[in-house]
């Protein structure tokens, strides 16, 4: 298995937890298909940039490319220190503190088509 198809499975597995995750808890759901050490070494490997993501996305990127105008994604994390965790408020990873807090992740998307006033 290489590391996009580890990528894939650890995210999804990430994605639908509610729960802590652990390598080990990855592991254990897939029956030991994949060893908790092969999951450390991958979270272990260099830090993956901006540049590794596009080489990932760029070809979805190019499935859905149009000339009828743009669809923007951006997500956001508002630190919440003093809120206790609920539906909209839990730990995440705080890339400017460089730790987990409690915080509210928001994701907005604009869409827009070209020579409309938003584009000029």
């Amino acid at each position: 298995m290489n590391d996009k198809e580890l990528l894939d499975i650890y995210t999804d597995y990430l994605i639908s937890s509610f729960g802590l995750t652990t390598g080990t808890g990855l592991s254990r759901l897939l029956d030991g298909a994949i060893s908790h050490d092969r999951i450390q070494r991958f979270l272990a490997s260099p830090v993956k940039s901006g540049s590794d993501l596009w080489q990932v996305v760029k070809p979805y990127v190019r499935q859905m490319h149009s000339d009828e105008g743009v669809l923007i994604v951006d997500d956001s994390i508002s630190e919440k220190p003093y809120t206790d965790e609920n539906g909209f408020c839990c730990k995440k990873w705080v890339p400017k503190s460089r730790r987990q807090e409690e915080a509210k992740q928001l994701w907005g998307a604009y869409a827009a088509k070209p020579n409309s006033p938003s584009m000029n």
